[in-house]
């Protein structure tokens, strides 16, 4: 006769518990779960005007031209800056405030930037952060059609 050693069984016990857990269907959350678990996001939409994220945009630019690009392209200055929409969403989504800007950018032309600023995007949700597109400079197409993508 032939002898299963007991972790085997106990193997095999745990394996098919967890068969059987797995195969029950999914259940709503309950009364707790959502009061404390599941409370949903607060949001202030206290954001910073326009001006406030130039300066990251100009850097990230930089950063991202050299190291991916094997570009020197920097941003020199910003002008026309302005907001095109504020949470311009559904009620309870991220609070954004959309802008565009005009940027002179090192090699002598001009392009135009659209971007937003988003409560609790930055680093780990502890405060703003910014996405931004500058036309023509999209090497990626992460916003193709020409920044479209980053407008509301």
């Amino acid at each position: 006769m032939l002898r299963v050693p007991g972790f085997l069984r106990l193997t095999a016990v745990l394996l098919a518990f967890g068969m059987l857990l797995s195969s029950a269907p999914a259940q709503a959350a309950n009364f707790f779960q959502k009061q404390i678990y599941m409370s949903g996001a607060n949001y202030d939409g206290n954001l910073p005007g326009c001006d406030a994220a130039l300066d990251t945009i100009a850097s990230r630019f930089a950063h991202k031209e050299s190291r991916f690009w094997n570009s020197d392209l920097q941003i020199l200055g910003f002008e026309k800056v302005r907001q095109t929409a504020f949470h311009p969403w559904a009620k309870n989504t991220i609070p954004r405030r959309f802008c565009t800007a005009v940027a002179t950018v090192s090699d002598g032309r001009r392009h135009r930037v659209d971007y937003w600023i988003g409560e609790d995007t930055g680093f780990i949700g502890a405060s703003w952060g910014v996405e931004w597109c500058v036309a023509g400079l999209d090497r990626n197409w992460a916003y193709n059609p020409a920044c479209k993508m980053a407008r509301p």
